[in-house]
């Protein structure tokens, strides 16, 4: 599998689907099939129509689209994003709204690097930015990053991380979710031995593997059932000379958008059915419940080898996290170091990713940390998706966290608002 020809062919059959779809709805639109009433058209271009899109959103990185803010006097204002920290791999970018005061909430979500981009949390994002000044990790496609930038693997993700905090400062409060909750809890311990002033004030640690063996899944399982020559060897693509990256080594997105399929593959093939014929009778639209969902959900990236492979091994195959023994830039890092800085962990109770317990052995390595300054929910019912960005993230779950960023802030707390609403 390690070779451009396989990678160029899954861009070469992604291609074909998405001309094969644009090809039937233009076929299907020609003036001339309008001459009577003629089902079958109609369903070529419903099926067209939806075949194109899908296609062609596999390779697209969706745009933030963040709604605009209405302030108090009724005033509309525009959120724009500004790069704070660019680097090869990723940026460290603010939501600016308008010209508003700074929030006294500063919090930095870290986005997963697991096939999909940073708007994954888009819905995250919206919903604190009435709160907060709000700032993400925007890891980039390794597709489109030379191979003279180098590696990248968990410990320069880590790396990374302890950069940007300490770009921030010390009145960050930092929210990871899903795949980044054990490198950021080990960013953080690095930052207590070597730059304890740059800690932030709390880490709020959302659905991620701290130790997936404290309750196995499917993905864990899978992690332990392959060995790492074969994850090597079917897994790991050579980029093609269509990229900036070519000749860099990757997990495409591609072949990991078939594995999520593949997990759920009638419910899809069900909501994919169910739009073809919604455009069929006229009932589609640009922004509907399927789209809005679709567009981010096929938007796929490709993880540099090195960052797959070491998380595989280091993270779920030798706990590394868990036991206590990660080791970074070859300095050990030492979870007790962590004594000042508030951890709240949130899970989801019907979590199929990262099941509960997973992410909540993090405050049994927190040995040097006050109980105090320890805390934890598990929503009931609620699934992986729900915890960030779902109805249990809006009205259950967020207000905690901004309790938990409240309680734990030096200086007033961070609720007066300029803010009353979003479109």
């Amino acid at each position: 599998m390690k070779y451009m020809m396989t990678y160029d062919l899954m861009e070469s059959m992604r291609n074909t689907n998405q001309w094969l779809g644009s090809t039937a709805r233009a076929f299907a639109s020609y003036p001339v099939m309008s001459w009577g009433a003629n089902p079958a058209m109609d369903w070529l271009k419903a099926w067209g129509e939806v075949t194109e899109r899908t296609f062609a959103r596999m390779v697209a990185k969706p745009d933030w689209n963040i709604p605009v803010q209405t302030n108090l006097d009724g005033t509309d204002m525009v959120v724009t994003t500004e790069v704070v920290v660019e680097r090869a791999f990723g940026d460290l970018i603010r939501f600016r709204v308008g010209a508003r005061p700074d929030r006294t909430r500063k919090v930095l979500l870290v986005a997963p690097m697991s096939g999909h981009y940073a708007t994954l949390l888009r819905k995250t994002v919206i919903s604190l930015l009435p709160d907060c000044d709000v700032y993400i990790t925007d890891w980039h496609n390794a597709r489109d990053i030379p191979v003279s930038e180098g590696k990248f693997d968990i410990e320069d993700y880590t790396l990374y991380l302890m950069d940007f905090m300490r770009e921030m400062g010390p009145d960050t409060h930092v929210l990871a979710i899903c795949q980044p909750v054990p490198l950021a809890l080990a960013a953080t311990a690095y930052l207590a031995e070597l730059d304890p002033d740059a800690q932030p004030r709390s880490l709020t640690l959302i659905g991620g593997p701290v130790d997936p063996d404290a309750n196995p899944t499917e993905v864990t399982d899978f992690g332990r059932s392959v060995t790492m020559g074969q994850l090597e060897e079917t897994m790991i693509q050579r980029v093609g000379f269509k990229y900036a990256g070519v000749g860099r080594m990757v997990y495409p997105g591609l072949l990991q958008l078939a594995s999520f399929i593949s997990m759920n593959g009638e419910t899809h093939a069900n909501a994919f059915r169910d739009e073809i014929i919604r455009v069929a009778k006229g009932e589609a639209s640009d922004h509907d419940r399927h789209n809005q969902f679709y567009d981010e959900y096929l938007a796929v990236m490709d993880m540099t080898a090195e960052f797959y492979l070491s998380t595989v091994e280091r993270i779920f195959k030798g706990r590394e996290i868990a036991r206590n023994e990660f080791v970074v830039a070859g300095h050990k890092v030492d979870f007790s170091k962590i004594t000042t800085v508030a951890v709240k962990i949130v899970e989801g109770e019907d979590d199929d990713i990262s099941a509960p317990g997973q992410c909540l052995a993090a405050l049994d390595l927190l040995t040097g940390l006050p109980d105090s300054k320890k805390a934890a929910h598990l929503e009931p019912g609620a699934g992986h998706y729900g915890i960030f960005a779902g109805g249990s993230w809006r009205n259950n779950i967020r207000p905690l966290v901004l309790d938990f960023i409240d309680a734990n802030a030096d200086g007033p707390k961070g609720k007066s608002r300029n803010v009353v609403a979003i479109k």
